[in-house]
């Protein structure tokens, strides 16, 4: 267990930054066709404000929505800790603003992180599985909800 989960901690953070080099080529398939589960969150930058992009898959689980991360805080998932929440923007250029809640272990994220197995696209799905002990130990998932307005909820 002791060395799966030390070779994970060094795949992931390689993986995320081959990953970001591929951006341009991601966000042009994205844009038009689609990649699986993917959608683009943007957080503001805990330190500038400034917004920061990144392309996540989004996880669904019943009639919950859930953002991953399968090993430990990194740039985004303190950034969107900061700030309570983000916005996602699906290919079509619909956008939702969203608060984030970190799960637990329990059910909920194991059933979250069972989902990635089946819902990211390859190779995320197969990556996952064969990370999962080390994703179970270290990995932080987030329920996700709307973000309420200030004119929400407002009768008139």
């Amino acid at each position: 267990m002791v060395l799966v989960t030390t070779s994970s901690s060094r795949f992931w953070p390689r993986w995320y930054r081959l990953l970001a080099r591929a951006n341009p080529l991601i966000e042009w398939a994205w844009r038009r066709v689609g990649v699986g589960n993917t959608v683009r969150a943007v957080f503001p930058g805990r330190n500038t404000g400034l917004p920061r992009p990144v392309f996540l898959g989004l996880l669904r689980v019943g009639e919950g929505a859930y953002l991953g991360h399968p090993d430990v805080a990194c740039a985004w998932t303190r950034n969107m800790e900061a700030a309570g929440g983000g916005e996602l923007e699906r290919r079509d250029g619909r956008r939702l603003r969203f608060t984030a809640e970190l799960l637990a272990d329990g059910p909920e994220r194991e059933a979250v992180i069972r989902a990635t197995f089946r819902q990211h696209p390859f190779p995320g799905d197969l990556l996952y599985w064969l990370s999962r002990r080390h994703i179970r130990s270290v990995g932080r998932f987030y329920r996700l909800a709307p973000r309420r307005t200030a004119t929400q909820g407002v009768t008139g």
